[in-house]
């Protein structure tokens, strides 16, 4: 009998108004579960008793945060295993992905555990003399968060851990594509000793609930993952409250490969770059920027990397890259490469559904040659396992191609030349730069975030996470003469 699955909601699990079924996309015939979709009524409890939940969340001591912060993260860690199953069960990336993204975010929680004990505030004197100033952080309040699909565990988790770590209510919309995963996550955090509604796990579809809880009077701050267009849809509904938004949205990384480059890593960072994760990455490299004195060669090897990628059931050994998430993704994705072919690039290999011995969405990378930085596959995040290469012949065309995009949340350079190195460092128009790595690849101690299009607000993960999390309270003291 296929189980069915709750909200959690004021401390308690309560079913929904109706069910979705969450199907593995590797193999369309593994039915991972039911999951309960949330009424407006049930989202409007879960805001206020979060409201309650909060203030005695905040006035709780920082070494009582410290602990359930740090429980949640090493039972994450410890269970690495089972839950990156269940991730790459209902997601479709590879075995070995799941595993590192759950204890990824396990990390999260023991990094934003010890941020608990680091919380240092200002001091400084007035101008006006017998008068002392202190300026402190305070919790925002209660805070929206709403994650994607492609990390449904490590999203959430540098939005949760940040938030519970400043003193905040969470009120918790994952994607409907992973459901899975939230509420695993959700059991976990449930176990701790806090506040009931401190922390609400509200499933539904993002035009119905999400669109509710961003559009609550009730809220003090949404942290919000996914793509433009729904991006500007809750900036506009946020600004009718005044809401405190950050947004994390699209993507159009380049990779530059310059004539310098060792081809061997340069490949190896493309490929991976492009086509990790099914290429369902924010980080992911879509644009090869390539000096032409080199072109062939890196094209000739880029080719045989990508066919010798091992496609399959993202829990088969062995997998390199899983299936798309959905049969509408995979659709989306195909349609981009008809649109490429359009376009005037030539597809050399890859780009192609395939069929596996199991019914999942399953295609194969492909690459692009000839193409120009004009082209829409090149203006458009495609979320797909798709790279088109760019051909340049200088260093400045390189660095003016990679900054000709809406875009700006990763940019990478691949050179043995220290002068161009530090100069791309220096001035390519991106939030995370790479210098000899992979656009893909950040670590969860830094700010993480872009401009343009890619990013709104303040940054994410590390120290910087508080610009987000918490309103600064600066306090004028006069103590008066002592007796």
């Amino acid at each position: 009998m296929t189980k069915s699955y709750q909200n959690y909601i004021g401390g308690t699990w309560v079913s929904g108004t109706s069910e979705i079924e969450n199907r593995n996309p590797s193999d369309v015939s593994d039915l991972i579960g039911l999951y309960a979709q949330a009424s407006a009524n049930q989202l409007d409890q879960a805001l206020d008793q979060a409201r309650v939940a909060q203030a005695e969340w905040a006035a709780t001591g920082i070494e009582k945060k410290y602990t359930v912060l740090m429980a949640i993260g090493t039972e994450m860690m410890a269970r690495a295993e089972e839950l990156g199953t269940l991730l790459a069960r209902e997601e479709g990336k590879p075995l070995a992905e799941g595993k590192g993204e759950v204890y990824r975010a396990g990390q999260f929680f023991t990094y934003y555990a010890a941020e608990t004990l680091r919380q240092m505030g200002d001091t400084a004197d007035s101008t006006r003399p017998g008068i002392e100033i202190d300026v402190r952080r305070e919790a925002l309040g209660v805070v929206a968060i709403i994650s994607p699909w492609n990390f449904p565990t490590a999203t959430a988790s540098w939005k949760i851990a940040p938030a519970l770590c400043y003193g905040n209510a969470v009120v918790w919309k994952p994607a409907n594509a992973t459901p899975a995963s939230a509420v695993a996550l959700t059991e976990i955090i449930a176990k701790q000793d806090i506040p009931a509604g401190l922390f609400n796990l509200v499933m539904g579809a993002g035009s119905e609930i999400g669109q509710a809880l961003v559009e609550s009077p009730k809220i003090d701050g949404i942290s919000f993952t996914g793509s433009v267009p729904v991006g500007k849809g809750i900036a506009r509904a946020a600004i009718e409250n005044l809401t405190k938004i950050q947004m994390e949205m699209g993507s159009k990384n380049a990779l530059a490969v310059m004539d310098d480059a060792d081809i061997d890593l340069a490949v190896a960072m493309a490929a991976g770059g492009a086509f990790g994760g099914t290429g369902q990455k924010c980080t992911a490299s879509s644009r090869l920027v390539v000096h032409a004195s080199i072109h062939d060669e890196f094209v000739e090897k880029l080719i045989k990397a990508t066919q010798a990628m091992k496609v399959g059931h993202a829990l088969d050994a062995g997998t390199q890259m899983g299936p798309a998430v959905s049969a509408q993704q995979l659709k989306e994705n195909l349609a981009y490469v008809d649109l490429g072919k359009s376009e005037g690039a030539e597809l050399v290999c890859g780009g192609a559904r395939l069929e596996m011995p199991t019914e999942g969405f399953y295609m194969s990378p492909g690459v692009f040659v000839g193409a120009t930085n004009q082209m829409q596959i090149n203006r458009e995040e495609m979320f797909a396992p798709l790279a088109a290469v760019i051909k340049v012949d200088s260093y400045a065309e390189a660095l003016g191609t990679v900054n000709d995009t809406n875009f700006g949340l990763t940019a990478g350079i691949i050179t043995s030349n220290l002068a161009r190195a530090t100069h791309f460092r220096r001035n390519a128009r991106a939030g995370c730069v790479m210098v000899n790595l992979a656009t893909a690849g950040t670590d969860y101690h830094v700010p993480f975030g872009g401009r343009g299009d890619s990013s709104y607000g303040s940054r994410e993960q590390g120290s910087y996470a508080a610009e987000f999390y918490t309103s600064v309270k600066t306090a004028y003291i006069s103590s008066g003469a002592p007796d």
